[in-house]
């Protein structure tokens, strides 16, 4: 007995071992990304009926330098559960085109747990997943554009560290649960008839003008739009025609296919689009000031931040090497008037003329997000690396 006993000991103290030394090994993540959600987020959870673990998405706002997290209630359907003010976003308005160009990307990306960083230099990162397919079909690339903390940019949306940590354990707690991604939709300014009014002259409209489609998709049903892409570009809610026997396959740069859109999103996005044509023309009617086309600073930040960080918003030229001498590259037009399927389902917002081309601000001595901007005497830190 006493034989059995040892033996048995020894084989637990074996079995035991690799366990312990299979922790010690491993990498440990760090505690600012396993922190818990403060009580008072708990509570604001349990007040408007969402679970802890159920998806989330995020809607960015450039120009009012905003970020929205919206959360899956008990009925399915998404309700914004807290807005942040953005600390630090760079560049302008307008999508991101190249590398080195500061710009903060618009469109839709798709998050994983693969672009969850939690060991970023910046404290907490989420990777927009930039480039995605659109930018991919237009030619558009840079690298390691992400929403992280300390309020720093160079083609980010910058926080604060006590926001990204909030941030980012909603979207951990909500890739936990049973959706694998959630969806991040960034925009230039909220897409209103009184912004678009305002920002009429801007080459980049029929871009945005794409963007409102989603956008409207989202407002008016509160569910995730599914985002596609063929002929270069977006494409919402798209299923196949009801005769098809084939699943929908959308060529990002291929010529988009017949399909269909459910009819009650159609019905509910066309009304809200007759309704913002109706105000955008009687704004314009009534002559309301064109916003500039570029503000000249380099990017933004919610001015709830302007006395906490002075020194974060400097002049564009003064980050550019080359001046004020910015290159011209062309716009990339949203739709055709061909008369295509997609276009006559999507008809293009108010009638605008085929878009000029697109001036963007560009860094030629920039090879990486990741590069500290050597030629600026003002940023004497490196930029965020993630």
């Amino acid at each position: 007995m006493a034989v059995r006993a040892f033996l048995l000991a020894a084989f637990f103290v074996s079995a035991l071992t690799p366990l312990q030394c299979r922790a010690e090994e491993s990498n440990q993540l760090p505690a600012k990304a396993t922190m818990e959600l403060s009580p008072e987020l708990l509570s604001l959870l349990r007040q408007k009926r969402m679970p802890k673990y159920s998806p989330i998405l995020v809607r960015i706002f450039k120009e009012e330098s905003e970020l929205e997290v919206w959360k899956q209630d008990v009925t399915g359907h998404f309700h914004m559960l807290k807005l942040y003010p953005i600390c630090r976003w760079s560049g302008d308005l307008g999508p991101k085109l190249h590398e080195g160009d500061r710009q903060a990307p618009e469109g839709f990306y798709t998050i994983t747990s693969a672009l969850m960083n939690p060991n970023s230099n910046y404290y907490l990162a989420i990777n927009t997943g930039f480039p995605n397919d659109f930018d991919k079909a237009n030619e558009r690339d840079g690298t390691f554009l992400m929403i992280h903390g300390d309020c720093w940019s160079s083609g980010c949306y910058a926080m604060t560290d006590e926001q990204m940590g909030e941030i980012y354990s909603l979207a951990r707690d909500s890739l936990v649960g049973t959706q694998p991604s959630f969806q991040i939709q960034a925009y230039p300014f909220r897409l209103t008839p009184a912004n678009l009014a305002r920002h009429r002259s801007n080459p980049n409209m029929d871009f945005w003008k794409m963007l409102k489609i989603g956008n409207d998709h989202f407002e008016v049903t509160q569910l995730e739009p599914k985002v596609a892409v063929c002929d270069r570009r977006y494409v919402f809610d798209a299923y196949p025609p009801p005769n098809s026997s084939h699943p929908l396959v959308l060529d990002p740069t291929g010529k988009c296919p017949d399909f269909v859109v459910d009819p009650k999103i159609t019905r509910l996005a066309s009304e809200k689009q007759h309704a913002d044509e109706v105000e955008y023309a009687e704004l314009v009617k009534q002559n309301l000031s064109v916003a500039p086309i570029y503000s000249g600073l380099d990017g933004g930040m919610n001015k709830v931040f302007l006395a906490r960080f002075p020194d974060r918003i400097i002049p564009l030229s003064m980050v550019l090497t080359n001046g004020l001498q910015l290159p011209q590259l062309p716009a990339v037009p949203w739709a055709d008037n061909k008369g295509s399927l997609p276009n006559r389902f999507f008809g293009a917002l108010f009638q605008s003329k085929p878009a000029s081309p697109r001036v963007a601000s560009t860094n030629s001595t920039t090879s990486s997000e990741r590069s500290a901007n050597s030629a600026t005497t003002t940023i004497t830190r490196p930029t965020p690396a993630d």
